[in-house]
């Protein structure tokens, strides 16, 4: 083992400065950088492959290993039932908000890690220190009044959470509720914060834990150390199965209305996948307000962006990378909550997309004190955007939550004649009323695992994973789903980090665009289920990043970094083959 680590990281150090001399010094050809790049891609993907194929080789499977013909998931939910026409439908819309905190009491007394980041920075180190704001689920829980049942969603501020961990939360609720509610789905999404507790388990004391487990799968020598902490996932479980018994017991009859505004791309910008260029920039806003007028009105917000600043551990002095946060979504809530509104949050498509300011940066970010700075700033900002997006300049400006004069004169301090607002040029846009009529199909799809290096950590136990064994071929249970609202209002719940060429269509989905050079077999979600359609991440499981099958390269380098944190090559296309049959069978 340590021989072919050895072995591997020279070729990798080797493979990189090889192909950064060549690539400098032959810049001006294109042709041939592009040339020299796939040389050096493909080596190291047979290094990388080769190396991690014989280590996945010689573990066993482990406890977590079942057969693939007789296993069965339990506690899964298949939705609304039939598709319902929603001209037809004579319902009211009831909804039910709630949250908690997920943060310990212990958490000073108890090592705890954070999800996210494992770095030289921080010293390769991520115990929890201290806690700046919040780690929370937010849970809503809706019935359209057709006789369709209760959907109940949770959204948990973490790096995410698996489907085998989600059944969990499922079964604490139906034992929970017994028979004062009819469930039709339980959803259960992460926004990826990269720095709340880790609850996937790849994070926590990897660097003893990996190596313990490996020496007591070689030699048989008892029971594995599970990736996640067992006793902080068992509270998680209660947590948030009784703040969604909560929300349904909240529940209230009122009317809902959805927005959507692109926002543009200065809020948001691709970070490392240069071959994906889609760039999803809209924020969708769902209102439900209650009949009863004296009751708080919630607010739904989607968009798709990494929220992954607070928790990157830095050497300028802004954060090691040991605080728990919320990060942007907490400091979004804030506001929306500030102006009388429950929040709830889904995240989008995400895989290489990043928050940001663009144009509207400033220079401000030199000055903040903490890193998490950033993220309030930005959280601040996506939820005034929120509130805002029917209303004028004019409304904008006559609004102190929105217009807040003391935080522009001190953001106009720092930045100068540079600095720019928020709602400069702002349009408003149209709000319609939906249609009480929900309907929902959720699928359990089986995903076959090609990527050695997740094998081994199936292996050694690191992720809360059930997989599955066929014919010497490893597969993950997994989820897709597709809600729509109304008569127009679509969304798609897909179970990991997405790129976004496979929700609107992109450049790594062409062959001149990929690193194969071929086009992508199957179709996106805009050609499935139609223009508009809203994509929800991390929903019901958490399996990496999904990238195109022609666009797979298990290099690690020149923009494929989220291959080494994938379940394998197939990934996309059975989920994009799954999503078409769900579509042909449950809307045609």
């Amino acid at each position: 083992m340590k021989r072919s680590s050895r072995i591997l990281s020279f070729v990798l150090a080797f493979t990189v400065l090889v192909s950064s001399f060549g690539l400098s010094a032959f810049a001006a050809d294109a042709a041939f950088k592009e040339k020299l790049q796939n040389f050096a891609a493909r080596g190291l993907e047979l290094v990388i492959n080769s190396v991690l194929s014989g280590v996945a080789f010689i573990l066993p499977d482990g406890d977590n290993f079942f057969d693939y013909d007789t296993y069965e998931a339990d506690y899964f939910l298949g939705g609304s039932g039939d598709f319902r026409d929603p001209s037809e439908a004579d319902g009211r819309w009831s909804l039910g908000s709630s949250s908690v905190s997920l943060v310990p009491d212990d958490y000073t007394e108890k090592d705890y890690y954070l999800g996210g980041y494992l770095m030289f920075e921080n010293g390769f180190n991520n115990r929890v220190e201290s806690v700046i704001d919040d780690m929370k689920a937010r849970v809503i829980a809706i019935n359209d009044g057709c006789g369709s049942g209760t959907a109940v969603f949770a959204t948990i501020d973490s790096i995410g959470v698996t489907n085998k961990d989600i059944r969990q939360i499922r079964r604490l609720l139906l034992e929970k509720a017994g028979d004062d509610y009819d469930f039709s789905s339980i959803t259960v999404t992460s926004t990826h914060a990269h720095s709340g507790i880790d609850t996937e388990g790849l994070w926590t004391d990897l660097i003893h834990k990996a190596p313990r487990n490996m020496f007591k799968s070689l030699f048989r020598l008892g029971k594995l150390e599970t990736g996640t902490d067992s006793d902080y996932m068992a509270f998680l479980y209660e947590k948030v199965a009784d703040a969604m018994l909560e929300a349904c017991e909240n529940m209230e009859t009122g009317k809902m209305t959805f927005a959507t505004k692109d926002i543009s791309n200065q809020y948001f910008h691709n970070r490392n996948r240069p071959s994906s260029t889609a760039l999803i920039t809209d924020l969708n806003r769902f209102v439900f307000a209650p009949d009863n007028k004296s009751s708080t009105p919630t607010m739904i917000v989607n968009i798709a962006a990494h929220p992954d600043v607070a928790g990157l551990p830095t050497s300028d002095g802004q954060g090691n990378g040991r605080q728990i946060s919320g990060d942007y979504i907490y400091y979004a809530g804030e506001i929306v909550n500030e102006a009388g509104y429950n929040f709830m949050f889904f995240n989008g498509a995400i895989a290489g997309i990043y928050m940001s300011r663009g144009a509207t940066n400033d220079g401000l970010d030199s000055t903040f004190d903490g890193r998490y700075r950033q993220s309030q700033r930005y959280g601040y900002e996506i939820g005034r955007m929120a509130l805002a997006l029917t209303l004028t300049v004019e409304q904008i400006e006559q609004d102190p939550i929105l217009a807040d004069r003391d935080t522009i004169a001190a953001e106009m301090a720092i930045g100068g004649a540079g600095y720019t607002l928020w709602y400069e040029g702002w349009t408003p846009v149209a709000e319609t009323e939906i249609t009480p009529c929900l309907n929902m199909k959720l699928e359990d799809v089986r995903v076959e695992v090609t990527n050695p290096l997740i094998k081994v950590a199936g292996k050694l136990n690191l992720a809360t994973y059930d997989v599955l064994v066929k014919d010497g071929r490893y597969y993950l249970v997994t989820e897709i789903g597709y809600m729509q609202l109304g008569e127009d209002i679509k969304i798609v719940l897909m179970p990991g980090e997405v790129c976004q060429d496979l929700v609107v269509g992109g450049g790594s989905l062409t062959a001149e665009g990929s690193y194969s050079g071929k086009a992508f077999e199957g179709k996106t979600i805009t050609q499935i289920f139609g223009e508009g359609t809203i994509a929800f991440g991390l929903a019901n499981d958490a399996i990496g990043y999904i990238v195109p099958d022609n666009d797979y390269c298990m290099c690690g380098v020149f923009g494929h970094y989220h291959e080494l944190i994938s379940t394998g090559e197939r990934t996309a296309s059975t989920l994009m083959a799954s999503y078409e049959a769900l579509s042909a069978d449950y809307l045609d």
